[in-house]
């Protein structure tokens, strides 16, 4: 069944609302589709960004037949529980950081077009309209919150580890973990991946520039 959309746009036409022409993979109605899924935080939306799957398939995973096997494919928001892609790693339901940088930059250039045309609820469900120049920095705010100490004064990318909450000379250590537990934000894998994991630090500058820090 086709999620309910709740969205405020202008009528269609060849230019956007900024004067500028669009070209995209899914046609327009196919990407306000997208949208209310992405942004549902029973789905793909977490705390801390976007997982890489919908987490709709904890209790419902895509079963498949293949070669005489039934084969299912569900929500895992940590470390791998198979031997695929080399034990540790998981794409099924994590948060990775070079997915939500490419999404919060295309959203941004989906408002290049859009302007403020085009709101969309965010999250789904909330009632709480947003451009999608406004997306993108919520989405890249969930992203920021992993390393930023919550109120009690842990980053959730360390988990529960008290070293880092409690230990003085450990407490600003902050390590650049391979990808992110979907629902809770732990660091997961290699905590030395200052590969894409260090887009973080993009994100900061935009969100330092954005508050004019």
């Amino acid at each position: 069944m086709a999620k309910h959309l709740k969205f405020l746009e202008s009528p269609a036409s060849v230019r956007g609302a900024t004067g500028r022409r669009l070209l995209a993979i899914p046609s327009h109605d196919r990407f306000l589709r997208l949208l209310a899924y992405m942004l549902d935080e029973t789905e793909f939306l977490s705390p801390y960004g976007i997982r890489s799957l919908s987490a709709i398939h904890r209790d419902n995973p895509f079963v498949f037949e293949h070669a005489g096997r039934r084969e299912s494919v569900s929500y895992v928001q940590g470390e791998s529980n198979t031997a695929m892609f080399g034990g540790s790693s998981n794409w099924r339901g994590p948060v990775w950081f070079p997915l939500n940088y490419l999404i919060v930059e295309s959203l941004r250039e989906y408002y290049e077009f859009y302007g403020d045309s085009l709101r969309v609820e965010c999250p789904t469900g909330s009632g709480g309209m947003m451009n999608l120049h406004q997306v993108a920095d919520e989405i890249e705010r969930r992203l920021i919150s992993l390393f930023a100490l919550d109120s009690s004064g842990r980053r959730p990318c360390h988990g529960n580890d008290h070293g880092y909450r409690d230990k003085e000379e450990w407490r600003d250590l902050i390590l650049f973990y391979e990808y992110f537990h979907g629902d809770h934000g732990r660091g997961i894998g290699a905590s030395h991946h200052t590969g894409w994991t260090a887009l973080e630090a993009t994100m900061l500058e935009h969100q330092a520039r954005v508050k004019g820090v």
